[in-house]
């Protein structure tokens, strides 16, 4: 990968767990993405804050899903419902992807595309842009002779001060199933979305901007997608975060996860020959 090298921008190394990833460091962001899931695990403009969670417990070793950052959900969202064996949310996020190209754009950001070579499913291509803003796009096409089913997330994990003080705006008049209620269905009203409890909200039908609102760092952070027909809300509060292994102690305070994603109802058919495009564009504001 050492050709894939950018002088004083983009360079590769190994973690100690033995997972290689990509180091940006550019005036306008710092920025880390493994090649196990095509993960990226750190995103800061300069100056600013650290934009993604990363739990300090979670595992960094081959086949290890990552807990943070924004792990590549696909071909299934959630539990696999074909009746196969399969891993949660799907095998993309912890395949090894092969880097395609690097290139440094006239205005500075750092350009990486990775596949994911075709399994059982077709292959998909990402596209990472790492800059003032984070630009991720997720291709999938379809090169069999039969339609193909899918679901795909960008399942962002955003680094709050305090969970409790945070809003998300977007969603309003929506419908949502409340995977904490036995997935009924639920109108989210005229409000910003507040985490209280466990959430797991998947809103349905809405290609809507959102914007997590966090007035303890005063920032907002903006997430405009493309591509997208759904939107998932998630934090797993106290209870349910203490008996995950991969999840620092009351880390579940300073994040929460708003979801570019394609799900349950909103699945995609792609016909034969048939390619589809998931887009999300992640800045501060």
């Amino acid at each position: 990968m050492d050709q894939s090298a950018i002088p004083n921008a983009l360079h590769f190394e190994t973690n100690p767990g033995g997972l290689a990833r990509a180091v940006i460091s550019t005036p306008l962001a710092e920025a880390e993405i493994y090649l196990q899931g095509a993960h990226v695990t750190q995103w800061t403009p300069k100056g600013k804050k650290p934009v993604l969670f990363m739990s300090s417990a979670s595992a960094l070793g081959p086949g290890k899903a990552i807990r943070g950052g924004i792990p590549i959900i696909f071909p299934w969202f959630g539990p696999r419902s074909d009746g196969k064996a399969g891993p949660a949310h799907g095998y993309a996020r912890t395949s090894l992807w092969t880097l395609e190209s690097t290139r440094l754009s006239t205005s500075g950001e750092v350009e990486l595309t990775f596949a994911l070579p075709a399994g059982e499913a077709p292959g998909a291509h990402l596209r990472v842009s790492f800059g003032e803003a984070l630009r991720m796009e997720l291709e999938v096409r379809n090169d069999s002779a039969s339609p193909f089913r899918f679901e795909d997330a960008f399942h962002s994990y955003f680094a709050v001060a305090e969970i409790g003080e945070v809003s998300v705006t977007g969603l309003e008049e929506t419908t949502y199933i409340d995977k904490t209620d036995s997935f009924a269905r639920k109108l989210h009203h005229a409000e910003p979305v507040r985490c209280t409890r466990e959430t797991d909200q998947l809103h349905l039908n809405t290609a809507a901007t959102c914007v997590v609102h966090d007035p303890v760092w005063n920032r907002r952070i903006v997430v405009e997608k493309t591509g997208s027909n759904s939107t998932v809300v998630w934090n797993p509060w106290s209870e349910k975060a203490a008996a995950m292994s991969d999840m620092g102690r009351d880390e579940w305070r300073q994040m929460i996860c708003v979801e570019s994603a394609n799900a349950a109802d909103n699945a995609i058919t792609l016909a034969p020959g048939a390619t589809h495009t998931l887009t999300a564009t992640i800045r501060l504001v």
